[in-house]
């Protein structure tokens, strides 16, 4: 009888543990579901940069100036403020700026389209958007649709404007080449765009021990290179002329 005890009591906690185990992992399974899911929904963040850089310069004059030239810039800065709001009436032109860090995924992409729709509510064609961008490029689809964001700011005529601080290759160049204008560091890594693929050939060897290779394709493009066939001047291609 204290055998049976025994051993029920063993089953019962063994149960009971791996039931816990089950929950606990089910339960970090759907809370990382439910943060994916809070994450995929971003979070879009506007500054007016107008006021960050005056506040920037309110500092270092009062730091550089003596109190009484602090005050009087104080006083002039009161009165074009006056003046500027009298002429609230007129259109001013605004100026809206993007970061774009670019992966090898173009992951950005996500945030860069409920950017470009949030500034398209409100921006007209006397408006601009100047987008940074740092990317070396990475996969075709990924950086053709960060391009496309792009084409909907040139599709409602307002002026677009790339800068590079460091570097903006292949995918990267892509998306620049879709501005009206860009702009450069000196020493800025800008282009090409390109593609590059390095793969062994075994033809040779293949047939050198009379062993064939067949491949069948969906079209005459489909496969142009392969690893095991013979890769003629028309399978190259374009690729030939790659730099």
């Amino acid at each position: 009888m204290m055998t049976a005890l025994i051993e029920l009591g063993l089953f019962s906690a063994k149960t009971f543990i791996i039931v816990f185990g089950i929950l606990v992992v089910l339960i970090v399974f759907f809370a990382l579901i439910s943060r994916g899911k809070d994450k995929s929904k971003g979070k879009l963040t506007i500054k007016n940069l107008n006021k960050k850089y005056a506040q920037t310069a309110d500092a270092l004059l009062e730091k550089s100036l003596s109190k009484k030239q602090f005050k009087h810039y104080l006083k002039e800065k009161k009165t074009a403020l006056k003046l500027e709001k009298k002429q609230e009436d007129e259109k001013k032109k605004n100026i809206y700026v993007l970061q774009f860090n670019g992966d090898i995924k173009a992951s950005a992409v996500a945030s860069l389209r409920e950017e470009i729709t949030a500034i398209l509510t409100v921006a007209t064609p006397q408006d601009e958007v100047v987008v940074n961008i740092e990317s070396a490029g990475g996969m075709v689809h990924g950086y053709g649709l960060a391009a496309a964001q792009l084409m909907r700011v040139r599709a409602k005529n307002i002026p677009l404007t790339v800068t590079i601080d460091k570097v903006a290759a292949s995918g990267g160049y892509l998306m620049a080449c879709i501005a009206n204008k860009i702009l450069c560091a000196p020493f800025a890594i800008v282009g090409s765009i390109g593609v590059i693929v390095q793969l062994p050939n075994f033809h040779r060897l293949l047939k050198e021990k009379n062993i064939d290779f067949e491949q069948l394709t969906a079209g005459e493009y489909k496969r142009t290179l392969t690893m095991f066939g013979e890769n003629t001047e028309a399978g190259y291609g374009d690729f030939t002329f790659c730099g």
